[in-house]
């Protein structure tokens, strides 16, 4: 009677290895299967580790940047509002300064429709601070 017997065993998930053996004919015979189809290369998986790094600090700045947009649109409507209310704050700020705030809110208004995709440093440091230089000193003197 012809004694058989078959091995199997994996490699790491990427290979699988069998062997046949007749111990009466002491012959064996091995064949090793790839599973290679459809993996990515070591560089392909560095080239996408490299991407989705790039993709983050990218969606970093658009973070930043989309927050300081509604800062200084917040802003604008907060000072809007200020000065359109009929409460005591809004009827402390003289009539003249009411013309001048809302002058630069309009021209804020204006920037901020024509500057949709500005950097961060345009809305905080610069449109942001400009407006607040105006807009701060009669917000305080109308309290």
């Amino acid at each position: 009677m012809d004694e058989k017997s078959e091995r199997r065993w994996l490699n790491r998930g990427r290979s699988k290895n069998n062997t046949a053996e007749d111990k009466d004919a002491k012959k064996s015979q091995s064949i090793t299967i790839t599973n290679d189809k459809g993996r990515r290369s070591q560089e392909e998986i560095d080239r996408m580790v490299r991407e989705a790094e790039m993709f983050t600090q990218e969606d970093e700045k658009i973070k930043e940047r989309i927050g300081a947009k509604n800062r200084f649109e917040n802003y604008v409507h907060n000072m809007k509002s200020t000065i359109d209310d009929k409460d005591e704050l809004a009827d402390g700020i003289e009539s003249d300064d009411k013309e001048t705030m809302e002058s630069a809110l309009k021209e804020a208004m204006e920037w901020l429709d024509d500057n949709q995709k500005a950097e961060k440093e345009d809305y905080d440091d610069e449109k942001l601070k400009e407006l607040e230089q105006v807009c701060n000193p009669i917000i305080k003197e109308g309290v």
